[in-house]
């Protein structure tokens, strides 16, 4: 596992490098929230989807056979992404691998969730302006699913660094 979790520690490096929006605002998010939403749809995905900007909630929507769980996990790995400013998901391999910034920095893992599926939004010479987190998949699918509508959105070609 622990060459996989490197992998995939580059691989998201290189997806956080590509997934730069021009702009984001509330329509944006909608177009992002609605695209998670029909593939949500699509597939019978059982998901929270959660994009915010800081606290202020930009689109949310909960498909069946969530529970409030699901919520609250989005809000645990949203917080840590807001603090961190990288995906939950390669949060989570550092630790695999030996790198546990959350006892580090001696953050409660009752708030904070190094577990995939939060995704920083950065808008190209503004940084990270919002996160979009999905919840109740395996966490490297939830991670997946998050980057391939942000790719999609924005037209970009993920190659090598595709899950």
């Amino acid at each position: 596992m622990t060459d996989q979790a490197k992998r995939d520690i580059e691989a998201i490096k290189r997806q956080e490098e590509l997934l730069v929006f021009s702009s984001f605002d509330q329509n944006t998010a909608w177009q992002l929230g609605s695209l998670l939403h029909e593939r949500a749809i699509q597939n019978d995905w059982p998901i929270v989807v959660d994009i915010r900007a800081g606290e202020t909630p930009l689109f949310y929507c909960a498909l069946p056979g969530t529970t409030p769980a699901n919520a609250d996990w989005a809000r645990r790995k949203r917080n840590l992404v807001n603090k961190l400013e990288t995906s939950s998901y390669g949060i989570g391999l550092h630790i695999l691998i030996g790198q546990n910034i959350l006892e580090f920095m001696a953050l409660d893992p009752r708030d904070h969730a190094p577990a995939g599926g939060c995704v920083p939004i950065r808008v190209a010479g503004a940084g990270v302006v919002a996160t979009c987190t999905v919840s109740g998949l395996p966490q490297r699918d939830d991670h997946k699913v998050v980057i391939d509508a942000i790719a999609d959105l924005l037209g970009v070609n993920l190659g090598d660094s595709a899950f």
